[in-house]
């Protein structure tokens, strides 16, 4: 019997199918539709499969890679001139100057970022991040929203929203009813923003990922899977 079941390694959440078999060791397996599948001995425990998908998260993050290289790693960013840098799922090349004012603009391709004084890379980011977390406020909002009206026909009801950074983690959702969405976020798509709030909103029905879990989700967002593999390519 194949069974779902999904782990977090670094910021990329892992969804794979399990099924036991007369094997004598476990073996994983990434497809190019990038579904992972593994197979266990009988008898294996579900942490000890566990376990083995998070050990070998770091190979299965670079085999998704070898089938989307479309969207290449990001590479440390710098932050200056003409770089690039991600906003709902484009990029914009990053151009810096000295002015009276200092703000951050969204024009034509480019994120400007203006500066009084010296352009510093510390500066320029400090500016820039300022301005991913007052939009992110504003996307995370709508998109929550948005979602809310999907999950309260399965009696969900809205929660409240707190923005952070986060190491390891796209979003979480709290025993108090409160989602925490990733800053990074701002970056990528809205639709991979929507599947990360509406799989939080999911977790207030359904604790863990298991069956009845993902039968949720799918009732809440059919495309769920499409909208989760795109976002772990944005994974930096």
């Amino acid at each position: 019997m194949v069974q779902k079941d999904s782990i977090t390694w670094g910021t990329v959440e892992i969804p794979y199918d399990y099924s036991h078999s007369r094997r004598q060791t476990v073996g994983i397996s990434v497809h190019p539709d990038l579904s992972v599948t593994v197979r266990a001995p009988h008898g294996t425990s579900l942490d000890t499969i566990r376990d083995f998908v998070r050990r070998r998260g770091a190979w299965i993050s670079k085999t998704w890679r070898d089938f989307e290289q479309f969207l290449p790693k990001q590479p440390e960013r710098r932050y200056i001139a003409g770089e690039t840098h991600r906003y709902l799922g484009r990029q914009y090349r990053l151009k810096t100057e000295t002015a009276e004012a200092e703000s951050v603009k969204c024009l034509r391709g480019y994120l400007w970022v203006k500066t009084k004084g010296e352009i510093t890379p510390e500066r320029t980011k400090e500016l820039l991040e300022n301005w991913y977390r007052q939009h992110a406020k504003v996307v995370y909002q709508e998109r929550l929203a948005v979602c809310v009206q999907r999950a309260h026909r399965e009696g969900i009801p809205t929660p409240g929203l707190l923005i952070r950074k986060m190491a390891s983690r796209w979003g979480s959702y709290s025993s108090a009813g409160r989602i925490t969405l990733n800053l990074a976020l701002i970056k990528v798509p809205k639709e991979c923003i929507d599947y990360v709030i509406i799989h939080e909103l999911c977790h207030h029905k359904v604790k863990h990922h298991g069956p009845k879990f993902w039968k949720l989700l799918h009732r809440l967002m059919p495309d769920f899977e499409e909208q989760r593999k795109k976002l772990n390519l944005y994974a930096e």
